[in-house]
């Protein structure tokens, strides 16, 4: 069984909020002139990361499933003539990497993962495990529009960041991943596991096949 305590959780919730109002939003939380270049995810993992105060010492773990949707869509909405600025934000750094960049912020190690129903077990585990006394979990996703029909896009619009340490001191919960043998179940999607953290609910249940997620808050 892996166990850690939770120290320190900051969500993001914006609902239908579209990309231009979250950058209006959330632009003085970051650098000026920073957030012309973000994408809306970019924005709102940053958001959720700031009161966290990640250091040079932690491990740092990111998840997501559809990554920077938006910008895609935007890009390739531009063709037959393609935008080479459209082209740029599309290609640009993962969500969690632009607020990085824009903070000039060190990080002992990094793990980006992508994935299907099984990406919160996956994410958690890497955490979990992490060496160092402190791991942050963040992750989220951008809410598409025309690939939503091509199940290629998430349906919602999110953001988290979930401080892990080995201490119990100051702790706002207890969460815990064990092996569940026989079990097929689907488990937690990432948008499932945002819904826990947000509402900072117990959870005792499967969060994918074969793995056994435990959420206890004090």
């Amino acid at each position: 069984m892996l166990e850690r305590w939770i120290t320190a959780l900051s969500t993001e919730a914006p609902g239908p909020e579209e990309p231009a109002a979250t950058r209006e939003r959330l632009k003085d939380r970051f650098p000026k002139n920073a957030t012309r270049r973000m994408t809306q995810l970019g924005l709102l993992v940053g958001a959720a990361l700031e009161p966290l105060a990640l250091t040079a010492d932690d491990t740092l773990v990111y998840a997501s499933g559809y990554a920077e949707t938006r910008a895609l869509e935007g890009y390739l909405d531009s063709f037959p003539s393609a935008s080479p600025t459209l082209f740029q934000t599309s290609i640009h750094p993962g969500a969690v990497q632009q607020a990085l960049i824009a903070r000039q912020q060190p990080v002992g190690e990094f793990f980006p993962l992508t994935g299907g129903a099984g990406l919160p077990a996956q994410a958690l585990q890497v955490a979990l495990l992490a060496r160092t006394p402190r791991a942050i979990l963040c992750g989220g996703e951008e809410r598409g529009t025309w690939l939503l029909a091509q199940n290629a896009a998430s349906d919602r619009t999110f953001a988290f960041a979930l401080a892990l340490s080995v201490s119990p001191e100051n702790a706002l919960g207890r969460i815990t991943l064990s092996d569940e043998t026989g079990s097929t179940e689907r488990g937690l999607s990432l948008s499932g596991f945002f819904d826990t953290l947000h509402a900072r609910r117990p959870f005792d249940g499967l969060v994918a096949p074969g793995r056994r997620l435990t959420l206890a808050w004090s």
